[in-house]
């Protein structure tokens, strides 16, 4: 099976146009882990993603009489970059539709690199059927970002460079999985010469399609896609990489935002680059494998895939590395409502740093604190942190995993409204674009008061918000069918211990 993808990807001309990258040693990781730590900085190709590799493998192979047909895809990110700038090496027509979500650095990156860019839809699929109907109109060949062959063996040019690059062992390659192009074409070459080396794929848990697909023995469809890890939000992994990592791909990993975003650090300490979300995958695999298998002295190996992130997103990254790292706590503590009770509190953590303090009143014997303290991984965990405090007599909440806490609670915490009544709470996302908020507030319409709202804006494709509605009793098992009309991914909040501390007046 793997001898015609090895045969494609010795012959693949991908250096017409793309780079050999280096392999980086991650000195102050590996000192870390304890295990020899390697880094394929794909983010250093001409569009900053290894995409180009298969994007220009699968053009090159087109006929005269395609390339005169012109070429299309559907794409938010890399793909549409590295298919634009081989349409323009080989002097062909590319046309590639955005959703209308698209940040501007990106469109303007397509664009000049000579491509047609249509935006349309919110999101991916709306922008994948419109790029067929224009196939149909226009007789365009569409490039499949990850399940065709070529686009596969140009990928697989990856796994080339890697055995050639470093000639002693490889225990095992971690590598970012979306559609599985990517994996599959490192997959098909390195197990054909290298069978004992480990293949791992790392999935976001919110976009885990290939982990979905292995434990079901077939391809599935996930019924929601997270889009924080943007280059690798795909819902079902492509049949032709399917049947290849179903067979050679080893493991699957699946790491969380916080993950990611400390493996986004980690990866910036060491080689002094940020990398977009889904390129650190890799990295938040291996920090995960070696803490599960307590193994030491390997050699691991992760495919930094991407650099393609909006500067904007960096301050919600940064955000959330320490978290993702464990080196900081959010927790909601009570306290005696007295003279001194801020102070008491303080000596009993000693001497941990404060990173973040809320204080609300509650009534005349306790508040609430919503509360960051620094902690260490090994030695000072949030664990021993908090069976102190408990032990000290304070009731606590752990809301280091509450994503409601995390990305609205701590920036609102302001108290309970007593003239509230029959409140719920429901968390959004929606497409992010000017006039997105807009638009949400006319989709919620007038049906219901709007008693609490908060939103922030990530620098990302989507906003996030937490809306308070006064919803009658009688009315709430209409709410539900309501909020599904709407067409946007939500989550009830009410009985979230963050909001129940903080802001909720039942």
């Amino acid at each position: 099976m793997l001898q015609p993808y090895v045969k494609k990807i010795l012959e693949a001309p991908v250096y017409d146009i793309a780079v050999e990258t280096p392999l980086d040693h991650a000195t102050f990781l590996s000192e870390r882990l304890r295990n020899s730590i390697l880094i394929k900085r794909e983010d250093l190709q001409p569009v900053f993603s290894f995409k180009i590799r298969g994007a220009y493998n699968r053009v090159v192979q087109l006929t005269k009489a395609e390339q005169q047909r012109g070429v299309i895809a559907a794409s938010a990110g890399n793909h549409a970059q590295g298919l634009a700038l081989a349409a323009q090496r080989l002097g062909i027509k590319a046309v590639i539709v955005m959703p209308q979500t698209t940040p501007e650095i990106k469109v303007k990156a397509v664009k000049s690199r000579g491509a047609d860019v249509i935006l349309h839809g919110d999101a991916f699929d709306q922008a994948l059927a419109y790029s067929m109907q224009l196939v149909e109109k226009h007789g365009y060949v569409y490039i499949h970002p990850y399940d065709d062959i070529d686009t596969i063996a140009g990928q697989g040019t990856i796994g080339m460079e890697i055995l050639r690059q470093h000639s002693g062992p490889i225990d095992a390659i971690f590598v970012p999985v979306g559609g599985g192009g990517l994996i599959a074409g490192i997959a098909a070459y390195v197990k054909y010469l290298r069978p004992e080396t480990q293949i791992i794929g790392v999935e976001y848990e919110e976009s885990a399609c290939l982990k979905a697909a292995l434990e079901a023995g077939e391809r599935v469809v996930l019924p929601q896609v997270g889009i924080f890890a943007d280059g690798v939000a795909v819902a079902q992994i492509g049949q032709e990489t399917f049947e290849v990592c179903k067979h050679y791909v080893d493991e699957v990993i699946t790491v969380t935002a916080d993950e990611i975003c400390a493996a986004i650090k980690d990866i910036y300490d060491d080689t002094r680059s940020i990398t977009e979300p889904a390129g650190a995958l890799g990295i938040a695999g291996i920090k995960k494998y070696v803490e599960r298998k307590q193994i030491n002295g390997q050699t691991l190996l992760a495919i930094d895939s991407g650099a393609n992130v909006n500067f904007d997103r960096l301050r919600y990254i940064s955000e959330r590395a320490e978290l993702g790292e464990r080196r900081e706590a959010i927790i909601a503590v009570t306290i005696p409502e007295k003279p001194g009770s801020f102070k008491t509190f303080c000596q009993t953590l000693g001497k941990r740093n404060i990173t973040e303090f809320n204080y609300r009143y509650y009534d005349n014997k306790q508040a609430h604190i919503f509360v960051g303290v620094q902690t260490k991984p090994d030695t000072d965990t949030k664990e021993q942190l908090v069976q102190q405090l408990q032990d000290a007599g304070y009731p606590v909440v752990d809301l280091s995993d509450n994503e409601m806490a995390k990305l609205h609670i701590r920036h609102m915490v302001g108290g309970h409204a007593e003239a509230v009544k029959d409140e719920v709470v429901y968390r959004f996302e929606f497409p992010e674009r000017p006039g997105a908020l807009l638009n949400f507030l006319n989709k919620l319409g007038q049906r219901w008061n709007i008693s609490m709202f908060h939103y922030r804006n990530h620098g990302a494709a989507y906003g996030r918000v937490v809306v308070g509605l006064q919803v009658p009793s009688n009315d709430r098992e209409k709410v539900p069918a309501f909020l599904t009309d709407i067409g946007y991914h939500y989550w009830e909040e009410s009985e979230n211990p963050a909001y129940q501390l903080f802001l909720s007046n039942q």
